[in-house]
């Protein structure tokens, strides 16, 4: 399960690659580790075209795996978007794209650790996209912040391609890579924008046993 990835892209490579009309992040810096429950840019559709904001990763957590718990930290990746929890966000207006230049896997060592594996497109180009979905909740994330309302969001999974598949063979993030996909995904049906729920074509990517790779633009 993805845990970890970084966007190191810049803001205009992001605009020009999503169609965004309107830019709230401010200052983007690059961002070469983004954990669950930190702030990430997505872009959503707006009213006055697609915009590209801060959200928090991870969407609100099904109430039956609260119990007993003071904090949700959210869900970070979501298999089964169709479920009676997650279909209320399927349609566009819940629909997001988040930029990222590398993800990682965690790989278990043989002495019980583990260490992330980084994996980004091997066609050269640096930027690509989650599927994700976004949506806007009341909970308490962080203990000492109490219950605070934010813009939350996560990303689907499906059947895991052959490289990442060596190091987490159950899953991978849904990727989107072709101007005509990012279209589909903001655009279309839930019918017809889940068809994107699939795995990049085996040799779509490329893993970066050197860390300081998923930097480079």
């Amino acid at each position: 399960m993805c845990n970890l990835y970084a966007m190191t892209s810049s803001q205009q490579e992001i605009r020009e690659a999503a169609g965004v009309m309107i830019d709230r992040t401010g200052n983007l810096a690059p961002l070469p580790d983004i954990w669950p429950n930190t702030m990430a840019p997505i872009v959503r559709n707006a009213p006055d075209g697609r915009e590209l904001v801060m959200a928090r990763w991870g969407m609100p957590t099904p109430p039956g795996y609260l119990k007993g718990h003071r904090v949700d930290r959210g869900v970070t990746n979501i298999r089964n978007p169709a479920s009676a929890w997650w279909a209320r966000w399927e349609g566009v207006a819940h629909r997001c794209l988040v930029p990222l230049t590398a993800f990682s896997e965690p790989e278990r060592l043989p002495d019980g650790k583990s260490r992330p594996v980084w994996f980004a497109r091997k066609d050269g180009e640096p930027l690509a996209f989650f599927a994700g979905i976004w949506c806007r909740w009341t909970s308490v994330r962080k203990l000492a912040d109490g219950e605070t309302t934010d813009d939350l969001f996560g990303f689907l999974t499906t059947t895991a391609n052959r490289e990442v598949g060596t190091i987490h063979p159950q899953a991978m993030p849904v990727i989107l890579t072709r101007p005509d996909e990012l279209d589909l995904w903001m655009q279309a049906p839930p019918d017809a924008a889940l068809q994107l729920q699939r795995p990049l074509p085996d040799r779509a990517l490329v893993r970066m046993d050197d860390r300081q790779g998923k930097g480079q633009t």
